[in-house]
């Protein structure tokens, strides 16, 4: 909205000029988010303390763990309203990207808060239960991965980019719906599965989420990315702001959530958090990249999956506890020692996979 209104403004004072600039406004967006999330923080904590919206905490987890219970979940809110609000003031809001990604986190985002609020009213763990939340991530998912396909302008748009290789595309056609399906439906259940401990998924979402701005504003600028190799999509780069945004919401949420946590994310952020990566990686056509970038959530979710097989097949487990970050914690690890090692590990990778912007 700001964005629109500095633009009209322009031909009477050029200095607002600035406010055209991709990466001035990407500034802007991390700094509102951060200090609306600083600024609503505080407030969110005591309404849902008030509301006794606290944390159901499993019996068969660590035992670390069943002091946590009762502290506020549902923080998500936070990040989410400050992402929103962000956005909505400093993005293009004409641009269909902006709108592709912002209503796939709101769906997501929304599934979450339905399966918190019955985990914290019907004191159930489980939810809503995992096949009602997959049919509705199912529902999102496809929603967002038509409109892409069916609004796609180039070529480019629903070709699969191959990172360490320059100008190999390869067409996808219809099956770029179910490419997409699986990255963002996949992302977010992946970031959801890694929101086990104080601050240990939102930060490696940061560094994900900054990691992809940098793809979006390369992608999105006609110069750029014919230098370094990437096919152009026009408007693409106004991802950034979003980007910018979760930055910003995601380390104004971290200074509640840090170790001990005074609140949590809760599936409504997880979830949200998640599916926004993914909508963003495929909207600038990396999806490769962001397996690479989020190898901690991948990490998480694949250990999941090889515990339960292995104790179908066989009757055992390979680990002490799924997903990973309990294995380590059960081996007598102290949290904030998983929590920062693990924000390493991410680090790692984050970079790995921007090494691949030149890397061609």
């Amino acid at each position: 909205m700001l964005y629109f209104l500095f633009e009209r403004l322009t031909s009477e004072f050029s200095f607002l000029n600035v406010f055209r600039y991709l990466t001035f406004r990407a500034i802007l967006g991390v700094l509102t988010a951060l200090a609306i999330s600083l600024w609503a923080g505080p407030w969110i904590i005591r309404r849902l303390v008030y509301r006794q919206l606290g944390q159901t905490v499993r019996t068969d987890g660590p035992q670390s763990h069943l002091s946590k219970a009762g502290t506020p979940t549902m923080g998500g809110v936070m990040i989410l309203v400050a992402v929103f609000v962000s956005t909505l003031a400093w993005a293009n809001l004409a641009n269909r990207f902006v709108w592709v990604v912002l209503l796939t986190t709101l769906a997501f985002g929304a599934i979450g808060w339905v399966d918190d609020y019955k985990k914290i009213i019907n004191k159930d763990p489980k939810g809503i239960g995992a096949r009602q939340k997959f049919f509705w991530q199912t529902l999102s998912g496809f929603a967002a991965a038509f409109f892409l396909y069916y609004t796609a302008q180039t070529p480019a748009e629903t070709q699969l980019l191959l990172p360490l290789f320059k100008n190999v595309l390869l067409d996808l056609g219809p099956f770029f719906i179910l490419l997409t399906y699986f990255v963002i439906v996949g992302s977010s259940n992946a970031v959801n599965l890694t929101d086990g401990l104080d601050g240990l998924a939102i930060m490696p979402a940061v560094m994900v989420a900054g990691g992809l701005g940098i793809f979006a504003y390369v992608t999105g600028h006609a110069n750029f990315s014919s230098y370094l190799g990437f096919p152009h999509i026009a408007g693409a780069g106004e991802v950034l702001i979003i980007c910018a945004a979760i930055v910003g919401a995601g380390l104004g949420f971290l200074w509640f959530n840090t170790y001990p946590a005074m609140v949590f994310m809760g599936d409504i952020g997880a979830l949200a958090l998640g599916g926004a990566l993914g909508a963003i990686a495929v909207v600038v056509r990396q999806e490769i990249v962001l397996f690479v970038m989020g190898g901690l959530f991948v990490m998480e979710t694949v250990s999941v999956m090889l515990q339960v097989a292995s104790f179908k097949l066989t009757g055992k487990r390979i680990f002490r506890m799924a997903p990973l970050h309990h294995h380590f914690e059960l081996k007598g690890w102290p949290e904030p020692r998983v929590i920062v090692r693990f924000w390493i590990i991410s680090l790692i990778l984050v970079l790995i996979g921007l090494a691949t912007l030149k890397i061609r």
